[in-house]
């Protein structure tokens, strides 16, 4: 690997803005990371000083909390690092970093997070292991190795693309979805004990695993759905899926309430505001709180609406569900934001019944 000649722009890409540094810590020449302006707001702190506590040179704005960031590597010492918040890309940053440190990395985790990272390293030859503690709390550990060794590896299908399709189906009478090769890593899939839990209709059948990740065929069905909680234990499983728990118990019956989910308001937007506003657009009551929501859920739907995703993708789409879900339609201001993750998406949603036209 050698010295970029340019700056690095991972757009939008808020896994890659906190992997990268863990990458390139300990090679000993000079990276410059920037992205979009959304990434240029993302608190890098929380990634920035256990890597300079195991040797590297980083700064950025705002005294290194902000990118972009310059990052200058070389030889690095392993630690243990206690996150405040349970948070897959500050762990996997840190366990990139330690596959070159000297001596073990242990990134203790007030509760468990995705665990893509780890399954990766070990079926490229890596050492690494969790110890479960009490309550959540777990410690993760990595060892130094030469090299690892990858040939070709079997990726299946992006669960939290496949999501919003499945609540579509909830959601939308008469309607049923199966998604193909999805990704059943159970740190990913918190969502579907979630839906079930609200009385959801659906079926999960687990395939082969030609890889490091498990997948299968994941089903959902027309539901009549109840409220539910989701606490600050059960957020990091579905943290990008939160929006669609939001919106699920927008149509359930009773008070769904959301705590622990702070980490929402530093993603593309405030993710917890948009949210708030798309809701009540739909005529929906929410209460807001720092680090959550209570929603009191429309069981009989919503006629329409125009929502404003603020230029967040999976905002848009959420907003393109609730449209799917409604008598009259609902206007997404935005949907060109939506290729940021998913480019197909629109033409995904009409292959399965849905419709949609862009205003001029």
């Amino acid at each position: 690997m050698s010295e970029p000649d340019h700056v690095i722009d991972v757009l939008n890409s808020g896994t890659l803005i906190r992997l990268l540094p863990g990458l390139v810590a300990s090679l000993p020449f000079l990276c410059v990371l920037t992205g979009d302006a959304s990434i240029r707001r993302r608190p890098m702190a929380r990634v920035t000083e256990p890597l300079r506590a195991m040797g590297v040179t980083v700064m950025g704005r705002q005294a290194d909390t902000l990118p972009p960031l310059a990052i200058r590597g070389g030889p690095l010492m392993g630690l243990t690092h206690h996150m405040a918040v349970a948070s897959a890309q500050v762990k996997s940053c840190l366990l990139l970093a330690g596959l070159r440190a000297e001596g073990e990395t242990s990134i203790v985790e007030p509760a468990p997070s995705r665990d893509h990272t780890e399954r990766m390293i070990r079926f490229a030859g890596g050492r690494v292991q969790r110890e479960e503690v009490s309550g959540g709390v777990g410690t993760v550990r990595v060892w130094p190795l030469e090299r690892l060794s990858l040939d070709a590896v079997a990726v299946p299908g992006d669960f939290s693309s496949a999501a919003f399709f499945l609540v579509a189906a909830l959601l939308t009478s008469n309607s049923d979805v199966t998604t193909e090769n999805c990704g059943l890593n159970p740190s990913r899939t918190g969502l579907l004990a979630v839906l079930e839990r609200m009385g959801a209709d659906i079926r999960v059948e687990r395939g082969e695993m030609p890889g490091p990740e498990p997948e299968g065929r994941v089903t959902a069905r027309s539901s009549v759905l109840v409220a539910t909680e989701v606490g600050p234990t059960e957020v990091p499983g579905l943290i990008d899926e939160l929006p669609l728990f939001l919106l699920a118990a927008a149509r359930a019956e009773g008070m769904s309430r959301l705590r622990g989910a702070a980490e929402l308001r530093a993603k593309e937007s405030d993710r917890l505001e948009v949210m708030a506003s798309i809701l009540r657009a739909l005529g929906v009551d929410v209460t807001e709180h720092p680090d959550g929501m209570d929603v009191v859920g429309k069981p009989h739907g919503w006629p329409g609406g125009a929502v404003f995703p603020c230029a967040d993708h999976r905002m848009a789409m959420v907003g393109a569900v609730a449209g799917a879900a409604s008598e009259k339609g609902v206007v997404v201001d935005d949907v060109d934001c939506i290729s940021v993750s998913y480019p197909g998406f629109t033409e995904t949603l009409e292959s399965l019944g849905g419709t949609w036209k862009r205003q001029r």
